[in-house]
């Protein structure tokens, strides 16, 4: 009975550590992976200070159909559509096309302020 026992919680402390190691790895990229990064770059539209965002893939699998949010968007100049766009509530990046591991997409906008943006969602392409 007593080597019974033993045997049992051999298997279940083996189970557990399995469990413990296992966690955070149904998702092989968090969406903290996705970096936003934004510069002043010194030029003017008008009286408006135009802003780079550069949106890098820090995940080690191309992602595809990235979303940032950035309440309240607007731009004095034009945005490249195929880089940055509104799509339903939040603003989608490179058309939803992949972005490869380590590569970024960048868009440049012009408003008297940068915009606080981050990434909303993403699907993972390993």
């Amino acid at each position: 009975m007593a080597h019974a026992l033993k045997l049992l919680f051999a298997l279940l402390l083996c189970i557990f550590v399995q469990a413990r190691s296992d966690l955070g790895k149904s998702d092989p990229c968090a969406l903290s992976s996705i970096e936003v990064q934004q510069m002043n770059t010194g030029l003017m539209a008008g009286y408006d200070p135009v802003f780079e965002v550069e949106v890098k893939n820090g995940c080690g699998c191309s992602v595809a159909r990235v979303y940032l949010y950035s309440r309240g968007f607007a731009s004095s100049t034009p945005v490249d559509p195929s880089l940055f766009r509104r799509d339903g509530v939040g603003y989608l990046a490179n058309e939803g096309q992949s972005i490869a591991s380590g590569a970024s997409v960048k868009f440049r906008y012009a408003w008297d302020r940068p915009f606080q943006m981050g990434p909303e969602n993403r699907h993972v392409e390993c």
